[in-house]
């Protein structure tokens, strides 16, 4: 932002000012090859190398003017640049981000699906290991039957969340 003011100021000032050349102690105004002095042309009134250091000087401060801007566009070009890679290392982090966030989501979802079938087969084991001793009751047998599902559920639901 404050490249292109500096940018416009100086264009600004380039463009409609006259440049400002001193010699002998008097301040020359140079606008296209014409010199003027207090407001007047004075171009054909001056010696040929009067003219010919005014304009010569004249030109080399039009040089530096154009020097400046071609900085003043070199920063400002540098400025976006920077600008851009910010924002696309601003882009990459969230990228990354998004990365890590949805593999935590996987590692607990495998997480819990590893959870629940353990359970699930331990109460398999169990319930088989009860049922082979014949410790089980018709109704706790439903019991065990209905828990057993409800862990099967348990491992459908986590396969899908994978």
């Amino acid at each position: 932002m404050k490249y292109r003011i500096l940018i416009f100021i100086f264009m600004f000032s380039s463009f409609l000012f006259a440049q400002d050349i001193e010699k002998d102690g008097k301040i020359y105004q140079v606008k296209k090859e014409r010199i003027f002095l207090d407001g007047k042309d004075v171009t054909e009134t001056l010696n040929l190398e009067d003219k010919t250091t005014i304009l010569k000087k004249a030109s080399i401060a039009s040089e530096k003017i154009a020097q400046n801007k071609q900085a003043l566009k070199d920063a400002e070009k540098l400025e976006k640049e920077k600008q851009k890679a910010e924002k696309a290392q601003k882009k990459a982090e969230k990228a990354q981000k998004k990365a890590e966030k949805a593999l935590k989501q996987q590692q607990k979802a495998q997480s819990r699906l590893d959870k629940a079938t353990k359970k699930l087969e331990s109460s398999q084991k169990k319930f088989e290991k009860l049922k082979r001793k014949g410790k089980l009751s018709p109704q706790d047998e439903a019991k065990w039957l209905e828990r057993l599902e409800g862990y099967q559920k348990d491992v459908e639901r986590a396969k899908k969340k994978i």
